[in-house]
């Protein structure tokens, strides 16, 4: 089935994408036929003294074909150039005027002028130089033939003939140039996305193997003291602490062979200690320095609610790529940064299609940052050749710890990022 669809021909311009660009062939070669066909019978007839019948014979041969060539031109040269050559020939049977031209009329010279024009826009390099070799032989041939005075005038088929054909290849050629640039453009930015996303993920892998070993040391510290801190431990549980401790040991180990494949040599400052909800005030501080007000409100856990290592870190991320998106987009900018515990009952509601990872229910650490307009529209981008994927590592962020995640422009011209981040342990596994 595929192979069939594969060989049908395709109409000359089919995959343009404006629609009267892709009837225009169709039109071209309706009027050419509509046209040629009455005038190449009176002319051969009143101005050739050809027979009717012979004449009618004849355009038909030559114009007909014509609408046949917007779909395959190639099938359509073979029937033109043969009625052309014919019709030559049947003229050295009648007398005619000198001034008339021979060995082919005006009206064949517009057909085959069109139809060669079709063949450059089809098709290969090779084809129309063949095309082009076979009418200059038979243009030739025909000059040698008794003649009424043929001369340079008799030349014009296979010059306007190279002509059509050399501006049908070019077309053809750089459409050909500009099709696969606009190919390749794409698979570019696919490529691009699919990197910058792996990446992201790299790296979340790489600061989340910092707080899942820090509570495995912990872990390993408490097993291996339990039996000093104490006393009277049963030897039994004495032994399960012992093999507390190694398992602790031994999974910190796999994690770090683990994380070695996920570093490269562009990765620095991993020995930093990561970041979390008390780092997003310096965040705050530091943006306004720039020169684009923020209003900071921290979290208030003075309930006793306590935010995961893993939810900190994401809020912080999630914070500060909000920032930096505002400082290259809407230099100047009025931003509010919100950070509060809420227990909602239904999740964000992700109007622009973003990930949807929570349920309702749980404590939930909820991440609010939105900018104003610009006092002044940016001159330009602030940032060239950015990777315009800023969103990517904000979702994976939210998706990671199953949060919900709303982002997008607001009415006045600001722009809106807020997340839900769960803070219990079923919520977020």
């Amino acid at each position: 089935m595929t192979s069939v669809e594969e060989e049908r021909p395709r109409a000359l311009l089919a995959g343009a994408s404006r629609r009267w660009v892709r009837m225009l062939p169709w039109a071209v070669a309706f009027v050419l036929c509509v046209a040629l066909l009455p005038t190449t019978i009176v002319v051969l007839t009143a101005d050739y003294g050809l027979n009717g019948g012979l004449a009618s014979a004849l355009a038909v041969a030559q114009a007909a074909p014509l609408l046949l060539a917007v779909v395959r031109p190639l099938h359509a040269w073979y029937v033109v150039f043969v009625a052309d050559v014919a019709g030559a020939l049947a003229l050295l049977t009648v007398d005619f005027e000198e001034r008339l031209l021979w060995p082919f009329p005006p009206m064949e010279l517009v057909g085959y002028v069109g139809l060669c024009l079709a063949l450059g826009l089809r098709e290969r390099r090779r084809t129309l130089v063949l095309v082009w070799l076979v009418t200059a032989a038979a243009n030739v041939g025909l000059e040698f033939a008794p003649s009424h005075g043929a001369g340079a005038k008799g030349l014009l088929l296979t010059i306007l003939g190279g002509v059509a054909l050399l501006l049908g290849g070019v077309l053809r050629e750089r459409y050909e140039v500009q099709r696969r640039l606009v190919e390749q453009e794409t698979i570019s930015e696919a490529e691009r996305g699919r990197r910058t996303l792996l990446e992201e993920r790299a790296r979340i892998a790489r600061e989340l193997h910092d707080v899942v070993a820090h509570h495995m040391s912990v872990i390993t510290v408490q097993a291996d003291t339990a039996e000093y801190r104490l006393a009277a431990l049963p030897p039994d549980v004495r032994q399960e602490f012992t093999s507390i401790a190694a398992t602790a040991r031994e999974s910190l180990g796999e994690m770090r062979r683990l994380l070695g494949v996920l570093r490269n040599e562009e990765a620095h400052g991993e020995l930093v200690p990561q970041p979390g909800l008390a780092q997003i005030g310096q965040l705050a501080e530091a943006t306004a320095r720039t020169g684009a007000p923020v209003d900071f409100t921290p979290c208030d856990t003075s309930g006793g609610v306590e935010v995961p290592e893993a939810v900190g870190l994401s809020a912080y991320r999630i914070v500060q790529e909000a920032l930096a998106n505002v400082v290259r987009h809407a230099p100047g900018a009025r931003t509010q940064v919100s950070l509060s515990v809420s227990d909602p009952v239904d999740p964000v509601d992700d109007g622009d299609g973003g990930d949807d990872g929570g349920e309702g229910g749980g404590a939930r650490l909820t991440v609010l940052v939105v900018n104003e307009p610009p006092p002044e529209p940016p001159a330009g981008p602030l940032e060239v050749g950015g990777t315009g994927h800023g969103l990517v590592g904000m979702r994976e962020r939210v998706r990671l710890v199953g949060g919900t995640l709303d982002v997008g422009p607001l009415p006045d011209g600001g722009f809106r990022v807020a997340a839900q981040l769960p803070l219990t342990e079923k919520d977020i596994t």
